[in-house]
C-alpha cells in the first residue's frame, strides 16, 4: 500500500498513476484502515489533478467510497465488532469533510455526465450523507448551486444514476428543512410523481418505494412544502395510487409496502399536528379530487391485507377528522352487504369483536373518535340511536348505539373500555346529548324492570371487574357528569354511589388500583365542583365534610394527582391516536387528558374551600349568572336592534333612491308640462288660424265641396279643351283638303291661298288661347296642392303633439298616485291639460278626416291631372305637326303666286286676303252668338 501510494504521489506517467489507483481500489475493500489512512490524501489529490482522464477519476472516487462506506463491512462484519466498524467510517468521513473543498469538488464531479464518474461520486456523496449528515449538509447548503446540481441526477436517462440519486437526495433532505425547501422548489414534486408513474404506482418495484420516502422526508412537519404541494394540484394526482382494482389476489409484498407508504403520505398532509387551516384546506382537497372516496372503497373492498386495511382505517380518520364535510359523506357510505350497512356500523362491529387484531380494534376506534370530533351532527345520530324513541323495535338492524351498549357490557375488557371511551366522545362538549342520554333505558333480565344507563355503568364499576373495564367506565363517567349539573343529580341520586367512590379512595391498595383510586376522586370531585345543591343529602359542604371525615383532603388530593402522574397517562397526552404496544397498556385516551388538565387545579381549590367561601361562590356565580342573563339579553336585544337598523338603513337606502328618483321623474315631467304648454297655446292660435280659415271657406270645406266643385271645373275645362281640339283637326282637315285642291287646279290658287291664309291665322289665336287656359290650369292645380300639403303638415303636428301629450298625462298619473304632495298641486293642471287635449285630439279626428278626403281627392287630382298633362303633350305635338303643315302650305302658296305672277294671272295682295280673313271672322263670331 506505501509502494502504491508513492506511484500515486510521484510517477510521471499517467499510465503509471492509474494503474497504482486501481491497485489500491483492489486492496481497500479487504485492507480498509490501511488504505484510508494512508491513500486518502493521494486520492484527493488524483481528484483535484487528474481530471481530464475519467478512468482514474474513477478509480480514485471508488476506493474512498470503499474506504468510508460502511456499506460492504456491515455485511461481513462480526457481531461483536459492530461500533468499531461505524466509527471508522465515521473518522474517515470526518477527516474527508474537513476540508470543505473536497465536498464541493465531489459535487462538481457529480455533474460530469461520464457514468464512471457520475455513478461512484453519487455512491460516496450518499456515504458521507449516512456518516456525517449534518455538516455535509451545511457544506452543500453554502455551496453555489450545491442542491441544484443533485437535483439534475432525477433527469439522468441511466435507471442506475437516477435512482442511486433518489437515495442520496433522501439523506440529504433528512431532518433539514432549509435543503427540503429548495428540492420542492427545484421542480421534486413533478418529477418524483411523474417517476412513480412510470414505474406503475403502487404495483411498481424499489423505485417507487424510494420515490415515497423522498416525498415523505421534503412533506413531513415543513409546512411550507406541504403547502406548495397542495397549491401545485399534487393531492389529484395520488388519487389513481389507491385505485387497486377488485383483484385484490395480487398484494406483493412490495405492492403491500408501496400502499402503505402512500397511505401515510396523505396521513402526513392532514397529520393532527399540522395547522389546523393547511389540514382543513387539504382535506377539502382529498374530498374533492375523491381521494376520500377511493380510500373508503378500500375500507370496504374486500380482500386486503390487514395491515393495509389498519393503515387505511387511520388515514381515513384523519381525512375526515374535524372537517364537516368530509363526516357528513363517512357516515353516508354504505357497506357492500345484503341489506347495506353503514361503514360506521361494520367498522364498530369489528371494534367490539375480540377476535379481530389488536392494531385494527385501536385504529376503528380513533376512526370513531375522529368522526365525531367538533361534528355535533354526527354525535346527536349516535345518542340518537340509543333513545327509546329511535330504537328499531324489530331488531332486523343493529344500530351504532346497541353495538356501543353490547361493548360496554360484554364480557372483553378491551371491549369495554373502547365502547366506554367511544360513548365518552360522543359526549364531548356536549351538553344536550349529556342530558338526552340521561333517558336511556336498558333491560337487564327478562321480569326485572329496565335501568338507566348511568346506573347500569355505576352496577358494573362496583362490581369489581377488571381494572381496565373500571378506568374506561370511569373516563365515560367523569367526561358525562363533567359541566352537566343534572347528570351530577342524577349520579348522586343513587345512594350506593358516594359510600362506593369514598371507600375506594380511603382503602390503601396496589399500584394497579391507584389509577381507579385517582379517577374515583376526580368523579366525587366533578360531583362537588358541578353540584347544584339540589339535593339536601349531598349538598357541596355535606360531600366535602365527608371527604374531610372518611379520607382525608391531603389524602385525596394525593390520590387525584396519581392521574396525571401515570406513564401511560403522559403518553395518551402526547397525540390524539391511540397507539399502544399492548391491549394492557390501553389505560387512557388523548381527549380525557385534557379534561383531565382542566379539572385537577379547580377541583383542589374546591375541595379546600370553606362553606362561607362556597356561599360566597355560589352568590357570586349566581350574581355572575345572572348578569351574564342581562348579558345575554341585552346582546340579543342589541342583536335585534342592530338587524332592525340594518333593515331600516336599506329600507331608508332604498326610500332615499326611490324620492330621488322620484323627484327627477317629476322635474322631468314638470319641464315637459311646462313644454306641452307652451304647445298647447301654440296649437290654440293655430287652431283660431285655422277656423278662421274654416270659416272663410263655405261649410261645404267640411264636407271637401270646395275640391269637388273645382274638380268639377277642371273637367268642363278638359272638355272644352277637347271641343276645341276637335275643331283644331276639323280645320286641318279642311286645310288639307284645300292644299289638295290647290294642286289639282292651279286656276283657284288664288281663293285657296286666301283661305288657307285664314285658316292659319285662326288656328294661331286658338293655339294662344289654349296655351292660356293651361297655365291657368296649373297654376290651379298648384294652389290646390300646396293647400294640401299645408294641411297635411297641420295634421302631423296635432299627431305629434296627440302622441306626447298622452304619455305625459299617464306618467304624470303614475307620478301622482306615488307622491301624493305634487297630486294636490298637479292635479288642477292635469284636468284642464285632459280637458284640452280631448278637444284638441277630436279637432284632430276631424282634420284627419278631411286630410284622408282631401288625399285621395288630391290623388284623383293628380291622376287626371296627368292625364290632362299627356292631352295637352299630345296636342301640343299635333299643333307642331299643324305648324309644320302650315308652314309647307305657306311654301307651296308663295311659289305658286309667284307661278301665276309670271303666267300673268292677277294675284291679291297679303292686307286683302287678311282683310277677308277678318269679315270671315266675324261672321263666324256672329253665327255662334246666334247658335
Amino acid at each position: 500500500i506505501q509502494k502504491l501510494c508513492d506511484r500515486v504521489a510521484s510517477s510521471t506517467l499517467l499510465d503509471d498513476r492509474r494503474d497504482a489507483v486501481r491497485a489500491l481500489k483492489s486492496l481497500s475493500k479487504k485492507y480498509r484502515l490501511e488504505v484510508g489512512i494512508q491513500a486518502m490524501e493521494h486520492l484527493i489529490h488524483v481528484l483535484q489533478t487528474d481530471r481530464s482522464d475519467s478512468e482514474i477519476i474513477g478509480y480514485a472516487l471508488d476506493t474512498l467510497y470503499n474506504v468510508i462506506s460502511n456499506d460492504l463491512e456491515e455485511e461481513e462484519q462480526e457481531e461483536n465488532l459492530p461500533k468499531q466498524v461505524d466509527d471508522l467510517g465515521s473518522q474517515f468521513t470526518e477527516i474527508f469533510i474537513k476540508q470543505q473543498e473536497n465536498v464541493t469538488l465531489l459535487l462538481t464531479l457529480v455533474e460530469e455526465f461520464d457514468f464512471h464518474v457520475r455513478w461512484p461520486g453519487v455512491k460516496l456523496l450518499t456515504s458521507l450523507l449516512k456518516q456525517q449528515g449534518p455538516q455535509v449538509q451545511q457544506i452543500i447548503l453554502v455551496s453555489p448551486m450545491g442542491v441544484s446540481r443533485l437535483m439534475d441526477l432525477l433527469a439522468d436517462s441511466r435507471e442506475v444514476i437516477r435512482n442511486d440519486g433518489l437515495l442520496l437526495l433522501q439523506q440529504l433532505t433528512k431532518s433539514n428543512a432549509a435543503i427540503q425547501k429548495i428540492v420542492a422548489f427545484e421542480n421534486a414534486f413533478e418529477r418524483l410523481l411523474d417517476i412513480i408513474t412510470e414505474e406503475g404506482n403502487s404495483d411498481g418495484g424499489i423505485v417507487v418505494e424510494d420515490c415515497l420516502l423522498l416525498l415523505q422526508n421534503l412533506l413531513k412537519n415543513n409546512n411550507s412544502n406541504q403547502n406548495f404541494f397542495k397549491e401545485g394540484s399534487y393531492i389529484q394526482r395520488m388519487k389513481p395510487w389507491f385505485e387497486v382494482g377488485d383483484d385484490n389476489c395480487g398484494w406483493s409484498a412490495q405492492k403491500v409496502t408501496n400502499l402503505h407508504l402512500m397511505l401515510q403520505l396523505v396521513r402526513v398532509l392532514v397529520s393532527p399536528t399540522n395547522p389546523p387551516g393547511a389540514t382543513s384546506s387539504c382535506q377539502k382537497a382529498m374530498f374533492h379530487c375523491g381521494l376520500l372516496q377511493q380510500l373508503c372503497t378500500i375500507l370496504m373492498a374486500t380482500g386486503v391485507p390487514a395491515d393495509i386495511l389498519t393503515e387505511t382505517i387511520n388515514t381515513v380518520s384523519e381525512v375526515i377528522r374535524g372537517c364537516q364535510m368530509n363526516q357528513d359523506y363517512f357516515a353516508s357510505v354504505n357497506a357492500p352487504s345484503n341489506p347495506p350497512r353503514p361503514a360506521i356500523v361494520v367498522l364498530l362491529m369489528s371494534m367490539v369483536n375480540e377476535r379481530q387484531p389488536f392494531v385494527l380494534r385501536c385504529a376503528v376506534l380513533y376512526c370513531f373518535q375522529c368522526f365525531l370530533y367538533k361534528n355535533q351532527k354526527g354525535q346527536g345520530e349516535i345518542v340518537s340511536t340509543l333513545l327509546p324513541s329511535t330504537i328499531d323495535a324489530t331488531g332486523n338492524s343493529v344500530s351504532a348505539g346497541q353495538l356501543l351498549c353490547g361493548g360496554l357490557f360484554s364480557t372483553d375488557s378491551l371491549s369495554n373500555w373502547c365502547a366506554a371511551v367511544a360513548l365518552a366522545h360522543a359526549l364531548q362538549e356536549n351538553a344536550t346529548l349529556k342530558e338526552q342520554l340521561l333517558r336511556v333505558q336498558l333491560a337487564t333480565s327478562i321480569g326485572n324492570p329496565p335501568v338507566s344507563l348511568l346506573q347500569q355503568c355505576t352496577n358494573i364499576l362496583s362490581q369489581g371487574s377488571k381494572v381496565q373495564t373500571r378506568v374506561g367506565l370511569l373516563m365515560l363517567l367523569c367526561t358525562w357528569l363533567s359541566n352537566c349539573s343534572i347528570a351530577v343529580t342524577h349520579f348522586l341520586h343513587n345512594p350506593a354511589n358516594i359510600p362506593f367512590l369514598t371507600g375506594q379512595i380511603a382503602e390503601n391498595l396496589g399500584e394497579e388500583e391507584q389509577l381507579v383510586q385517582g379517577l374515583c376522586a376526580l368523579l366525587l370531585g366533578i360531583s362537588i365542583y358541578y353540584n347544584d345543591n339540589s339535593l339536601e343529602n349531598y349538598r357541596k359542604e355535606k360531600l366535602k365534610q365527608l371527604i374531610e371525615k372518611r379520607i382525608g383532603r391531603e389524602n385525596f388530593i394525593e390520590k387525584l394527582g396519581f392521574i396525571s402522574k401515570h406513564e401511560l397517562y403522559s403518553r395518551a397526552a402526547q397525540k390524539p391516536q391511540p397507539s399502544f404496544s399492548s391491549p394492557d397498556h390501553m389505560m387512557f385516551d388523548h381527549e380525557f387528558t385534557k379534561l383531565v388538565k382542566e379539572l385537577e387545579g379547580v377541583i383542589s381549590k374546591a375541595i379546600y374551600k370553606s362553606s362561607e367561601e362556597d356561599k360566597k361562590e355560589e352568590e357570586v356565580k349566581k350574581t355572575l349568572e345572572q348578569h351574564d342573563n342581562i348579558v345575554t339579553h341585552y346582546k340579543k336585544v342589541i342583536r335585534e336592534q342592530d338587524q332592525e337598523l340594518e333593515e331600516l338603513k336599506q329600507r331608508i337606502n332604498t326610500l332615499t333612491s326611490q324620492n330621488e328618483q322620484l323627484q327627477a321623474t317629476v322635474t322631468q315631467q314638470v319641464s315637459q308640462i311646462q313644454q306641452h304648454k307652451d304647445q298647447y297655446n301654440l296649437l290654440k292660435v293655430q287652431l283660431g288660424k285655422d277656423t278662421q280659415h274654416h270659416n272663410s271657406h263655405s261649410d261645404t270645406f267640411q264636407m271637401n265641396g270646395i275640391q269637388m266643385e273645382e274638380v268639377s271645373k277642371l273637367k268642363e275645362e278638359l272638355e272644352e279643351w277637347k271641343n276645341k281640339h276637335e275643331l283644331l283637326q276639323g280645320q286641318l282637315r279642311e286645310k288639307d283638303s284645300v292644299i289638295e285642291k290647290l294642286k289639282s287646279s292651279q286656276l283657284e290658287m288664288g281663293t285657296t291661298e286666301q283661305s288657307s291664309q285664314t285658316s292659319k291665322s285662326g288656328g294661331l289665336e286658338h293655339n294662344n288661347e289654349l296655351q292660356k287656359e293651361l297655365e291657368m290650369l296649373r297654376s290651379q292645380i298648384q294652389l290646390q296642392s300646396a293647400e294640401v300639403s299645408k294641411l297635411q303638415i297641420e295634421n302631423q303636428k296635432l299627431q305629434v303633439m296627440n302622441t306626447t301629450a298622452d304619455p305625459v298625462l299617464g306618467d304624470s298619473g303614475a307620478t301622482a298616485a306615488n307622491n301624493s304632495e305634487l297630486g294636490g298641486r298637479l292635479e288642477q293642471e292635469i284636468k284642464e291639460l285632459k280637458s284640452e287635449v280631448k278637444a284638441l285630439s277630436e279637432e284632430k279626428e276631424s282634420l284627419k278626416q278631411h286630410l284622408d278626403s282631401s288625399s285621395s281627392t288630391v290623388a284623383i287630382l293628380q291622376d287626371e291631372k296627368s292625364k290632362l298633362q299627356q292631352e295637352v303633350a299630345e296636342s301640343k305635338k299635333e299643333q307642331d305637326d299643324l305648324l309644320v303643315l302650315l308652314a309647307d302650305q305657306d311654301q307651296k302658296l308663295s311659289a305658286l303666286k309667284i307661278k301665276l305672277k309670271d303666267l300673268g294671272v292677277p294675284v291679291e295682295d297679303e292686307d286683302d286676303i287678311e282683310s277677308g280673313d277678318q269679315g270671315d271672322e266675324d261672321e263666324d263670331g256672329d253665327e255662334e252668338e246666334q247658335d
